[in-house]
């Protein structure tokens, strides 16, 4: 008989009570003190790139094992308890507003503790902000950053973790990064996407499934604007309405990826089973673009105002009118779906998780708390494992 242990990632409202705030901080320092003295700052950040270790890590904190909670509060509870002199790790960024002021806080944190080069600073904060720019634009998959912090060490390295939400469902989603990791912006860069749903189509330009899609969108965009107007008047001219006016993007696309700047205004249309046209286009942006003329996608994606509109157009020209098709396989690796020994729905990733047990285990036992706390953390981990994979 198969058993299957799910976890959602609900979107839940309110605060943690301060008395667990106070153990969390408490404990997690305790529990990061030990792993970076024993393995290095670096191999901590790589912890955090791991979808299950860090839901497990919460676990441990004593926050709730299923709450979209579990990212925010935790992060939040790591720029409280992380220090340069203890930890070796600076942390940036943070919930809604806060998200935005790692252009501010990373140059800060890299020059007051680590007098990081000019060009390291640069680095950091443009994976910060292409990271962003990945999951909102590139991966459209229906959830709207909303969380984003960045940590990093004195090397340079770094680890960003940032959710999105799906206003529709209220469910959350969550992306890991790590910069070891990331050899291209838009091609497989993610370290992990855990949510508790797999979309049955997901627009994502950062598959190497897109790679030809991505070379057509470099083309339109930085050619002649006159022409990408022509490619977009040849798609009208597609219009089939017996097919309807909504497209399955829309279903599950929040409306606030729209772009709403000023330009040129496309009644929607069914022009594939994937796509609609978007609404709106700034052709402002396209003559940029064409002045700019970026080398490749990804240098294309991080121009200031190149959000998810502008990604969808291109690639539906390219998909429609030159045949190059993106892919549409929704990039999220853990879905908190494990299945039986027959591996239905997906195979048991017992092994990855029992490693992770372990680790987090040997940081407990060696951390500087008293033996209470340290049984009650056992125990959490324990349970949560037990949720996890159910005999």
């Amino acid at each position: 008989m198969m058993a299957n242990a799910t976890i959602k990632l609900p979107l839940h409202g309110g605060h943690a009570p301060s008395y667990l705030i106070d153990r969390m901080i408490k404990l997690s320092g305790a529990i990061v003190k030990v792993i970076v003295n024993e393995y290095g700052e670096h191999e901590f950040l790589k912890r955090l790139s791991d979808p299950l270790w860090f839901q497990a890590f919460g676990c441990v904190l004593g926050f709730d094992w299923h709450s979209s909670g579990n990212t925010t509060v935790v992060t939040g509870v790591l720029k409280q308890t992380l220090t340069v002199e203890e930890h070796g790790i600076c942390i940036a960024g943070g919930k809604g507003k806060k998200s935005t002021q790692t252009k501010n806080e990373i140059p800060a944190l890299a020059e007051k503790y680590y007098n990081l080069s000019s060009n390291k600073i640069d680095s950091l904060l443009y994976a910060s902000r292409m990271a962003a720019k990945v999951d909102n634009a590139a991966v459209q998959d229906g959830y709207t950053l909303y969380h984003h912090v960045i940590l990093f060490d004195k090397n340079g390295g770094w680890s960003i973790v940032q959710q999105g939400m799906n206003a529709k469902d209220l469910t959350a989603r969550r992306y890991h990064w790590i910069s070891d990791f990331v050899k291209s912006f838009t091609c497989e860069p993610h370290a992990g996407i855990i949510c508790n749903y797999k979309n049955l189509s997901s627009l994502n330009m950062s598959s190497i499934n897109s790679k030809e899609n991505q070379e057509v969108s470099l083309e339109l965009a930085t050619g002649s604007t006159d022409n990408l107007k022509s490619s977009v008047n040849k798609l009208i001219l597609k219009k089939d309405y017996s097919l309807g006016m909504n497209s399955k993007l829309d279903k599950w696309m929040p409306k606030s990826n729209l772009s709403d700047t000023s330009g040129v205004i496309f009644e929607g249309y069914h022009a594939d089973e994937h796509y609609e046209m978007p609404r709106r286009l700034d052709w402002n942006l396209f003559r940029k673009i064409y002045d700019i003329q970026p080398k490749n996608y990804e240098q294309l994606i991080s121009i200031p105002g190149f959000g998810p509109a502008a990604v969808r157009a291109l690639s539906l020209i390219g998909e429609i009118i030159f045949g190059t098709k993106a892919s549409w396989q929704d990039p999220v690796k853990y879905n908190f779906a494990h299945g039986g020994k027959d591996g239905v729905p997906y195979p048991v990733a017992r092994n990855t998780y029992d490693k992770s047990i372990s680790y987090l285990s040997d940081a407990i036992e060696g951390a500087e708390i008293q033996r209470q706390e340290r049984i009650q953390a056992l125990k959490k981990l324990a349970a949560f494992s037990k949720r996890l994979f159910a005999d």
